[in-house]
């Protein structure tokens, strides 16, 4: 389980697979997901923009920089939960296959307060990831 951070520097409408075009405003976006098998490579596919475009991230990651990831010991469903509870959710985006309301929320500025609550709860399992090195 994990979550990354991505920024994106101007407002854009993107179209997203099924979802159709959404706006995604100017800031940050804080994308929750699983990697059960492939971790590694899951984190660099997010860090990549040389990929077919398969899941709902795929298409936010090709405008916006994935800036920051962290693997959690939280599911992805407890990760959005908490994201919820400090940001604005993205009706349906990556939670097609499940209950939660959105697995992406969006900050005007940089989730630190999200960030430091998921440290305190202990959802965090190490610092900040350096995916070069994954």
């Amino acid at each position: 389980m994990y979550f990354v951070i991505f920024r994106l520097d101007r407002d854009e409408e993107i179209e997203v697979g099924k979802l159709g075009k959404i706006l995604f405003r100017k800031g940050y976006y804080v994308y929750s997901g699983s990697a059960k098998r492939g971790f590694s490579k899951r984190i660099r596919r997010h860090f990549s923009r040389n990929k077919r475009l398969h899941w709902h991230v795929d298409y936010l990651s090709m405008k916006a920089e994935a800036v920051e990831a962290y693997r959690c010991r939280a599911d992805e469903h407890q990760i959005a939960e908490l994201a919820s509870r400090f940001m604005e959710g993205i009706k349906g985006f990556g939670s097609s296959d499940c209950r939660c309301y959105s697995h992406l929320y969006y900050s005007e500025t940089y989730p630190s307060d999200f960030i430091e609550e998921a440290k305190k709860l202990n959802y965090v399992l190490a610092e900040r990831l350096n995916y070069e090195e994954l």
